[in-house]
């Protein structure tokens, strides 16, 4: 390999100091596992997600027809002698086009050496070939279930990404150059690394992203100032102080989901939203979700219309005394934001004078590859654990979402702290990404069942909310929808079926990235694009409207600021102190409900 530095010899106290500590967590993890396996009488493992059911199911099709098996082999074969070819040329000093290429993005093979030096380029062609062939042979099988085929696909990408030789410390240059650099201690240091994060697992692998003590709410993160001015069981309510001399006579709420915490909204000052929108003149509110424990194991989701959407619009309300309120609602918060204007049409309430939907879903007939993980059998299965203990696993959701991208949130991790040897590095989107939360009991299942299973919000009626049937076609407030085209939680397609269920004037706009950085997007970034439509009513299908759709560089933060001035209107009134209002300043923002983390030391109480 080109480029490689003189070995330079390790530190023997820090070498011996190293291989205590791997010795010491080695056995000590080993005893600890054999403990628990003895506990639980060594049981089979279990098939929860039916995954062998429909590998077996796609073998039988696959082998039921072997002249097409033979057919995908042959074109194998036939690409692997063009790259033995291509391989030939590239050692006697040619430079022939690559057969394979890396997909744009694709952050694995950036080292130079995978282009530069004809082995690894050997070696990642031929993955590359191989992965290709592999997926294009399990996709193609026909006259599966829909659910089978999205399982086979989704399982067929975990596996191909898993054997990527970029996981590999044999055949990744970037760790062999380390590795002769460091006379091997990166190795030993990840193995510690490795053990570490067992351990802090309990005995389950907790890839770790970030450093958590390089962050701290209110600090360096969640900066923006504010005060708590109401609480009750499930929420804390926040507002911000204000930023301008006067502000919107119309305050905003916004409504985060409780999957995660409010504080995407508020990394930083650069891109903060919420400080952004207090710069623009607004009252800015944000519900803070209590982070549940098996107390609140019957909390359902009318709880968190009751004690959270519409508690925090009642407390809004006093706190200003104003009846009429914008309101935002994010990803699942925009589920419920859907939810409580359907409930409050029905009430002849219309104190919600402009919704703003956040990636959110109200028609879920396209889940993405979410739905990989929602069947029948597999939300049974999920109860049982949630009715055992009360609620989900914070960490059982992230690891959900981190399968949806592996490469870049789980073997990233693997190869910079297990083959490097590094620490990660300090990110807050990171830090706020392993801040998990837990999901009640009562809640998720009507969460999972009604809207994922049966898709019920969209019909009307389809359920019903304080014995209040929700009819999304009677809501006739002005709604923006902002969906990101490379969403993989919420569909951007779905999120424009859901749009189209709503009675009122409904302006859509499609944001570039995917469900965090689309959102998350200042301005001053200037990155990304957004796609808006001229048109007054909203085309029959997504594929109409993106037709007719114009572009536009940057952020759509503007876009959305022009839209909610003109509903707006001239109104102002003098800045709102929060310490000043109706309602009496409980402790400062951010609040002691988004303090509480799972992962920290200490009791694992809702605060």
């Amino acid at each position: 390999m080109s480029n490689v530095p003189s070995p330079q010899l390790p530190d023997p106290q820090e070498l011996a100091t190293t291989y205590a500590e791997v010795a010491q967590r080695a056995s000590k993890l080993l005893a600890e596992h054999i403990q628990r396996q003895l506990k639980q009488g060594a049981a089979a493992p279990s098939d929860e997600l039916g995954i062998a059911q429909a590998f077996m199911d796609m073998m039988a099709k696959m082998l039921a027809n072997p002249y097409q098996l033979a057919q995908a082999q042959m074109s194998l074969v036939w690409d692997y002698l063009s790259l033995w070819q291509h391989s030939a040329m590239r050692f006697a000093g040619l430079h022939p086009p690559a057969l394979a290429q890396p997909a744009k993005g694709d952050n694995r093979f950036r080292d130079s050496e995978w282009e530069e030096h004809f082995l690894f380029d050997f070696i990642k062609q031929s993955y590359l070939i191989t992965a290709r062939h592999i997926h294009d042979a399990v996709s193609g099988v026909e006259d599966l279930p829909e659910i089978t085929h999205k399982k086979v696909n989704f399982f067929t990408r975990q596996f191909i990404d898993a054997l990527s030789p970029s996981n590999f410390a044999l055949t990744n240059p970037e760790v062999l150059r380390e590795t002769v650099r460091s006379h091997g201690q990166n190795l030993l240091k990840g193995f510690n690394n490795l053990l570490r994060d067992i351990e802090e697992g309990d005995g389950q692998l907790h890839i770790k992203m970030t450093d958590p003590s390089a962050f701290e709410l209110g600090r360096n993160v969640a900066t923006t100032p504010g005060k708590v001015v109401f609480q009750n069981e499930l929420i804390q309510l926040l507002q911000f102080s204000p930023t301008t001399r006067e502000q919107f006579r119309r305050p905003l709420l916004i409504i985060p989901p409780w999957i995660n915490k409010y504080y995407i909204l508020d990394l930083r000052a650069a891109n903060s939203f919420i400080k952004w929108a207090t710069d623009q003149g607004h009252t800015v509110f944000v519900v803070s979700w209590v982070n549940p424990d098996a107390r609140l194991a019957q909390k359902g989701f009318e709880d968190y219309l009751n004690e959270g959407a519409l508690a925090a619009l009642d407390a809004v309300c006093r706190q200003t005394g104003e009846q009429e309120v914008n309101l935002i609602g994010y990803c699942l918060g925009g589920t419920l934001l859907g939810s409580a204007l359907g409930y409050l049409a029905a009430k002849k309430d219309r104190r919600i004078v402009s919704a703003t939907f956040f990636v959110a879903l109200l028609d879920f007939s396209i889940p993405g590859e979410l739905g990989v993980f929602i069947d029948e059998e597999q939300v049974a299965s999920l109860e049982k654990k949630m009715a055992q203990r009360g609620y989900l696993e914070g960490s059982e959701m992230a690891g959900t979402f981190n399968l949806l991208r592996g490469n870049d949130l789980i073997w990233s991790f693997v190869v910079n702290n297990y083959l490097m040897g590094r620490e990660p590095f300090p990110f807050d989107l990171l830090f706020w990404n392993s801040d998990s939360t837990r999901m009640p009991y009562k809640m998720h299942s009507f969460y999972l069942r009604n809207m994922y299973l049966k898709n019920l919000l969209k019909e009307p009626g389809g359920i019903a909310l304080n014995g209040v049937p929700i009819d999304l076609g009677k809501v006739k407030v002005p709604s923006y929808f902002i969906s990101t085209v490379e969403d993989h939680i919420a569909p951007w397609k779905s999120t424009y079926l859901g749009a189209s269920r709503l009675g009122g004037p409904v302006r859509f706009v499609l944001g570039g990235s995917g469900h965090i950085a689309g959102i998350v997007n200042p301005p001053t970034a200037n990155k990304y694009c957004y796609w808006t439509s001229g048109a007054k009513k909203l085309p029959a299908t997504p594929e109409q409207w993106f037709g007719q759709a114009e572009q536009h560089p940057g952020s759509w933060w503007n876009d959305w600021q022009q839209w909610i001035a003109g509903l707006n209107g001239d109104e102002r009134v003098p800045a709102r102190d929060p310490a000043r209002g109706r309602l009496k300043a409980l402790e400062d923002a951010p609040g002691s409900y988004v303090k509480f983390r799972l992962d920290a030391a200490g009791p694992t109480s809702t605060p």
